[in-house]
């Protein structure tokens, strides 16, 4: 086989670098655009969730005022509402709608506190707890407004284990304005026995079930106190 001559190899390598090099380059162009892509996203992403915490920090701050002046509260409900227009789809929107409803609910105005968290209903979070503290807000809503049955509807949609007592209770509470002591009875038992387990008294579920004739103890809870033979010693004066 002859050389290549000089033209031909330059040829040659024009032909290589149109097949490999070029296209090489584009897919490394093309990982640097998605990298920096994804960590513009990702700032921004940062700033955005810091922003809406303040706005939402700022509401808190306004709450306490809000109970009692009608224009705070007017202004509170006017800057949560925005929160929840802009990013709906937000931790610190739903935080917005619970502290909102809550306000509502303290002025005894179930119906918009019911509407609020309604809507709350259809925030797309990850955090399934602060869900369930929504709908459990939202049933404890329902009750106040003589809506017991949706409310019992309400309370089936929460799933988190955490707040099984707080479901119980909650349940024993329509029960009971029901007039079904015995239902009532059962499900605040439910919710004691739940607690004992994990150690945590809750005095006013022992009040309503000692309204309804059913005497429990107090759950025994483990403190760190020593016992006198478990007492470090005293040093003896050589040691000091």
């Amino acid at each position: 086989m002859s050389a290549m001559t000089d033209e031909e190899q330059k040829e040659q390598f024009k032909s290589f670098a149109k097949s490999y090099v070029l296209p090489i380059v584009a897919g490394i162009l093309i990982a640097l655009c998605a990298f920096f892509g994804w960590e513009w996203y990702q700032k921004r992403h940062t700033v955005n969730a810091a922003n809406l915490t303040v706005q939402y920090q700022n509401l808190l701050n306004q709450s306490e005022a809000a109970a009692e002046d009608e224009n705070a509260y007017k202004k509170i409900m006017a800057d949560g509402n925005k929160i929840v227009a802009d990013s709906p789809n937000t931790v610190q929107a739903l935080q917005a709608q619970l502290l909102m409803a809550k306000l509502a609910f303290d002025k005894k105005d179930y119906a918009t506190a019911n509407k609020i968290l309604s809507a709350a209903q259809n925030v797309k979070i990850e955090d399934e707890g602060l869900i369930a503290i929504a709908k459990l807000h939202l049933a404890y809503t329902q009750i106040a407004q003589n809506q017991l049955d949706t409310a019992l509807k309400t309370l089936d949609g929460i799933k988190v284990d955490a707040f099984t007592p707080s479901v119980s209770e909650a349940k024993g509470d329509i029960y009971a304005a029901q007039n079904k002591t015995e239902d009532a009875k059962k499900a605040y038992q439910q919710a004691w026995d739940v607690l004992v387990k994990r150690q945590q008294p809750r005095e006013l579920l022992q009040i309503k079930l000692a309204n309804l004739g059913v005497l429990v103890e107090d759950p025994k809870i483990e403190t760190p106190v020593l016992t006198p033979t478990q007492q470090m010693p005293a040093s003896s004066p050589s040691e000091s």
